[in-house]
């Protein structure tokens, strides 16, 4: 047996004696610890109303679900739960919705419409839109991007359905998106959605799959038509020049020929009456100059000359000596032929 083992008091009795002396401690302390504490939980209560707003955001200051003040990219306050609240919203974001597919996986209910010919077309489209009004964004509509899809589709469907399937696939597709994103922002300026429509990008606009390459043999054909019209069209374009500069050509030598004619003609008319002023003023002596001239053009190109009448008879004979071998060529008197008068 331990020594003392019976003067020692029971284990209850010594457990009692600490948490007296604790709770005497406590009561002691605690006075002082309950301002500290509630101090630190009030700084962190107020610490937690400060926030930050990034450039491009605008931050709306809630006061007991009311809105009170719009706060600038920074720093910024607000008194904390349940006092304010604080929504930041990016207003510079061009965000995005897909209306007849999600990704590539096409959605039928949203795609398919019927077009004013009465033809079902598959369309998909992309609207792009940011935040111009971060109040009327938070709180005029529960969902906004659920409204504007539903917008857009109504739009589409209202487009597509003034238009051929022609018009929408391959001749007005400019119009469509045109078309659709004025009536989507129209539609959302009504529903005060503070959204404003960016762009509208027609995706898609096909036939359906069980006529799409019936469809597209057509297409084919018409635009067959359309290079071969086109290519008659290049070649008219082509000729056409070309055969009125020839014309033109043709005309202008015409015309000059004719000057030419006329000019020589009015020379020839002048000549003439200079000749015929000439001849009433001597007569007999112009009529033998004419003659002799005449015989000068005529009779050198003319080897054997044939007078008649009178005038053979008092020319005299030649024999022509520079015929014949046996004469030296410098006796030889000249080949012309003897005129006579």
């Amino acid at each position: 047996m331990k020594p003392n083992q019976f003067n020692d008091p029971p284990f209850e009795q010594q457990m009692s004696e600490q948490f007296e002396h604790a709770s005497k401690r406590l009561t002691q302390v605690l006075p002082k610890l309950v301002p500290i504490g509630a101090g630190i939980i009030a700084v962190l209560w107020l610490a937690s109303g400060i926030y930050s707003v990034d450039p491009g955001h605008v931050g709306v200051v809630r006061t007991f679900g009311k809105e009170t003040a719009r706060t600038e990219p920074g720093l910024n306050f607000r008194f904390p739960w349940p006092f304010q609240g604080a929504d930041v919203v990016s207003v510079e974001q061009i965000r995005r919705i897909e209306v007849g597919f999600r990704g590539a996986q096409r959605v039928h209910e949203e795609a398919l419409m019927l077009t004013g010919d009465e033809n079902i077309v598959e369309a998909q489209i992309v609207v792009q839109y940011r935040v111009a009004d971060p109040s009327k964004y938070l709180f005029r509509l529960r969902e906004p991007e659920v409204a504007l899809r539903a917008a857009t589709e109504v739009a589409l469907r209202s487009t597509v359905g003034s238009m051929t399937i022609d018009q929408v696939m391959i001749e007005e597709r400019a119009r469509v998106q045109d078309d659709a994103r004025g009536f989507i922002q129209r539609l959302m300026d009504a529903y005060e959605s503070g959204l404003i429509i960016t762009e509208v990008k027609l995706q898609a606009a096909d036939p359906p799959d069980a006529v799409r390459d019936a469809f597209h043999d057509v297409v084919r054909a018409r635009e067959d038509k359309e290079k071969v019209i086109n290519q008659a069209k290049g070649y008219q374009a082509d000729i056409l020049p070309k055969a009125r500069g020839e014309a033109q050509k043709i005309l202008r030598e015409a015309e000059g020929y004719r000057e030419k004619r006329v000019l020589l003609a009015q020379g020839e008319a002048s000549r003439f009456l200079s000749v015929l002023a000439e001849y009433e003023k001597s007569r007999e002596v112009t009529r033998d100059r004419l003659h002799l001239e005449t015989m000068e053009k005529i009779l050198p190109d003319t080897d054997k000359v044939i007078f008649d009448g009178d005038l053979g008879q008092r020319l005299l004979p030649l024999m022509p000596l520079g015929t014949s071998p046996l004469l030296p060529a410098t006796l030889r008197p000249p080949t012309e032929p003897v005129r006579g008068k």
